[in-house]
């Protein structure tokens, strides 16, 4: 039998490959710990962080000083205040919400922003398809728990079909050569029917890999850290039972 034997420089691409395509620990930057631990966040938010692990998520997603950053589909700020701490002052912060996911969380929007509490950061109340983004703008973009929402539609609640080809070629063109799309996603069970998943509140993650990889972005990580293994794929996340335990998903793709 032939012995093969790879020369060191062949290992350690190999080893990079495989270490880019599936990472399972981050520690977090002295600047991102800092801005999990800054004592200005509110005490609901802090509560949520021991489940969310947003230090080891923002460090994956490659977030740094002095970035431009688009929180879409932002919510209440969560994510939004943390990134803010982060990239400082010479970074700037977009918090997009459209107008169902504002006035959902209006009152805690109203607080977090409310007499320039953070300074760095502009809202963009937005509809879907209609985002207006600057081209080549962003260092990064994070969709956080939000992505199925583009699957979403409930016309009684004023939420429209959305375009996703559409939307994501607007973000696509909104990223700068080299930037990260950063999703955190409730995980559905491989091959769960589209419209079974608009009720879900889930994403086959292989789905959400082919619509990103569609629109020009490339896949360049993801990780386990938020995986749950006792999670129920088929429980919408949002019940008091799982509120907080759905398995996610979380992905890093790159701008070419």
């Amino acid at each position: 039998m032939q012995t093969q034997f790879y020369s060191l420089p062949f290992i350690l691409v190999v080893c990079s490959l495989f270490t880019s395509a599936f990472a399972e620990h981050h520690e977090a930057s002295a600047g991102i710990e800092a801005a999990v631990a800054n004592a200005e966040r509110p005490d609901e938010d802090t509560a949520r962080d021991s489940q969310r692990k947003p230090a080891e998520v923002l460090e994956f997603f490659g977030i740094e000083e002095g970035q431009q950053v688009l929180d879409m589909y932002a919510g209440g700020g969560y994510y939004t205040e943390i990134l803010s701490y982060a990239v400082g002052d010479s970074g700037r912060i977009v918090a997009h919400n459209n107008n169902v996911y504002a006035g959902m969380t209006g009152e805690q929007r109203t607080t977090r922003y409310s007499d320039g509490r953070l300074a760095n950061v502009e809202e963009l109340i937005a509809a879907n398809n209609a985002l207006e983004l600057p081209d080549d703008s962003f260092d990064a973009v994070i969709f956080v728990l939000s992505y199925h929402d583009v699957y979403y539609l409930d016309g009684n609640r004023g939420w429209e079909k959305v375009d996703r080809e559409a939307m994501l070629a607007e973000v696509f063109a909104a990223t700068r050569s080299g930037g990260v799309v950063g999703v955190v996603e409730h995980i559905a069970a491989a091959d769960t029917d589209p419209e079974v998943i608009a009720g879900l509140h889930r994403l086959d993650p292989e789905l959400i890999k082919q619509d990103f990889v569609a629109a020009g972005f490339e896949l360049n990580a993801e990780s386990n850290i938020l995986q749950n293994a006792d999670d129920d794929l088929g429980i919408i996340p949002m019940l008091p039972q799982n509120r907080g335990r759905s398995s996610r998903a979380v992905l890093r793709f790159v701008k070419p």
